[in-house]
């Protein structure tokens, strides 16, 4: 299933896309009382996922062109878990964009947290910062919704924590991401964090998901890779995770991003008001955003 969080007169609702793709169920029509995304992934049975996806195949609900999209998760109830340098490429041309920042050997994976106060939705501004900011970039990445509590999830069984995945674009200041040595505050300015446009559960994949990741600025492609090029992958994330820490149902893992960023490129291409920066999975869609 494709759920979605959109506005209908002023008020949010959990939305499912039925199999036309331009149509939209309220998961209440479904008798679902759930009123976030959050309480949906958190608390969605079996039986009550069924029950959904036999309506969807019954009932057409609304256009999605009449309905405002949001983020499939606009609040995220903790800060987003990202990984660092977990594509081989993208950690060459980090390096060699600041060697002291981003050099050297990693044995083990790189774990960060990215504050969000709402997740910005497709079609939404990421602010230039233009008095804070001189190297404004982007990073498409796959990102891993927790579906239940996990806690000392072995490797083999960690897919069975997966709610599903969505799209987000990890927009960095890399000014104040190298400066402050850790990474917090230069990643997690407001309107830093676009998300979706859907969460596709993870029944919809193979385990792990093998899927195409892009990334195009102004139309140009920057990023082109697959999601098998992940240094550290799903099952180790959640595993290594959840040995020290209990990943909450709804948390979201932030798989990294592949190279093609703009300090990798030669002389680097920052970001600046005016560019449209599109970030594509395969199997779940477009995530398009404007730099103002």
């Amino acid at each position: 299933m494709k759920l979605l969080t959109y506005s209908e007169n002023g008020i949010e609702k959990v939305g499912v896309l039925t199999q036309d793709q331009a149509h939209v169920v309220s998961i209440e029509e479904a008798g679902l009382s759930y009123k976030t995304m959050n309480a949906f992934i958190q608390n969605i049975t079996i039986e009550e996922k069924q029950v959904l996806e036999n309506y969807i195949k019954e009932n057409k609900g609304i256009l999605k062109d009449a309905i405002q999209i949001q983020a499939p998760i606009p609040h995220p109830q903790q800060d987003i878990i990202c990984l660092g340098i977990n594509y081989m490429a993208h950690a060459v041309e980090s390096a060699r964009y600041k060697e002291e920042a981003f050099g050297g050997e990693r044995p083990y994976a790189v774990y960060f947290s990215k504050r969000v106060n709402r997740a910005g939705a497709d079609g939404s501004i990421i602010p230039a910062y233009e008095n804070l900011v001189d190297s404004l970039d982007y990073e498409v990445e796959l990102a891993v919704i927790i579906g239940k509590d996990a806690k000392n999830v072995r490797q083999e069984d960690a897919f069975e924590y997966v709610f599903g995945y969505t799209i987000i674009n990890d927009v960095s200041a890399r000014n104040l991401q190298t400066r402050h040595k850790q990474w917090y505050f230069g990643k997690s300015l407001d309107g830093f964090l676009p998300m979706g446009p859907y969460i596709v559960t993870e029944d919809c994949f193979t385990r792990p998901p093998v899927l195409s990741i892009c990334s195009r600025v102004n139309g140009e492609l920057r990023q082109n890779a697959t999601t098998d090029l992940l240094i550290f992958g799903i099952s180790h994330v959640i595993s290594e995770l959840s040995q020290g820490m209990t990943l909450k149902a709804g948390t979201i893992i932030a798989m990294g991003t592949p190279a093609g960023v703009g300090m990798g490129m030669q002389p680097p291409q920052f970001l600046k008001s005016g560019d449209e920066i599109t970030c594509e999975i395969e199997g779940i869609g477009s995530l398009t955003n404007y730099v103002r």
